[in-house]
Formats: structure tokens, C-alpha cells, sequence
């Protein structure tokens, strides 16, 4: 049985985020009612399965399945360029921020085909670097080491959100 997050977590919680957001250029949403109520969501998650998996979405329980939903989700900036919010809301665009945009629906991406185009190298492509590019797909941040950052210094998705790149 998982109990209620108390004031004070959603509270810190609440903060990290916030600040968080501001300093790689997100928003979280203005409702601080809701906004709260998302954040006790993603403690309750991080109690039940060990991580901030998003509140609105049915997770497996197993951090490798549910790897594109933990808060920031892969989904988060695609969904705030076309919709101006993440599925769940709790991040939301400068234009939703400043009430010149209306929230609404925002169409669930997990298990869609993702844009293959992207991901094809160029015909003829000969890349050769001395150390392998790592790709956060929550943000897109590249950084070539031999190992991906342990937190993604933009959007701090934990180490396993990286992708070998190139």
C-alpha cells in the first residue's frame, strides 16, 4: 500500500521542479492547485516504483519500460512545441504561461512510430569520432565522453535517458 506524500515532500518537490524549469527555460503550469496535485502524483509514483513516473500515464512498474515516462518525459518538449503543455500539464509554454495561448487536449505520443527520417544517417555518411556522441532523448542535449553525464545538465533526466548517438 503506497500512503500519501506529506505537505512538506510536495512542497520540496515542488521547488526543485520550479527552479529547475526556470533554469533550463521551462514553465510548469501556473495552477499551483494542480500543479501540487501533479507533484504529489510523481512522489507517490517515485514511492510505489522507485521513480517520478509520469502521474497521468499507466506505468509497467520496471524503470526499463517506463524509462520515456519519467518526469521530464521523452514527450515533454515535442508536446510543449505543438500543444503548449506535456500530457499531463505540469509543464507548459511561455505562450499558455503568459494566458495568450488555452490549454487543451494533448494527444498521447508514447507507442507511436517515432520519425524514423531523424534517426537515418545521410547515403554515403562516413562519421568518425574519437569518443561516442551520447543524446538525452528527453532534451536532445549531445555531449561526446565515453559515458553519458550522470544527470543531463539542461533537464537533469537521470544517466540511462541518454542514447548512444553516434
Amino acid at each position: 500500500m503506497t500512503t500519501m506524500p506529506d505537505t512538506g515532500a510536495v512542497d520540496r518537490l515542488y521547488e526543485e521542479l520550479d527552479a529547475d524549469a526556470r533554469q533550463g527555460g521551462y514553465n510548469l503550469n501556473p495552477d499551483a492547485e494542480f500543479t501540487r496535485s501533479l507533484v504529489e502524483g510523481l512522489l507517490t509514483n517515485t514511492a510505489r516504483y522507485g521513480y517520478q513516473a509520469c502521474p497521468c500515464r499507466l506505468a509497467a512498474g520496471e524503470r526499463t519500460k517506463d524509462l520515456d515516462i519519467i518526469c521530464p518525459c521523452d514527450y515533454r518538449d515535442p508536446d510543449l512545441s505543438e500543444h503548449g503543455a506535456c500530457f499531463c500539464a505540469l509543464y507548459v509554454s511561455a505562450e499558455v504561461l503568459q494566458g495568450k495561448r488555452k490549454l487543451g487536449p494533448v494527444p498521447e505520443r508514447r507507442g507511436k512510430v517515432a520519425d524514423k527520417k531523424a534517426k537515418t544517417p545521410a547515403v554515403g555518411a562516413v562519421i568518425k569520432l574519437s569518443q561516442p556522441v551520447w543524446r538525452c532523448k528527453v532534451c536532445g542535449y549531445l555531449c561526446g565522453r565515453e559515458e553519458p553525464p550522470e544527470v543531463c545538465p539542461i533537464c537533469k533526466a537521470s544517466k540511462d535517458r541518454f542514447e548512444h548517438f553516434v
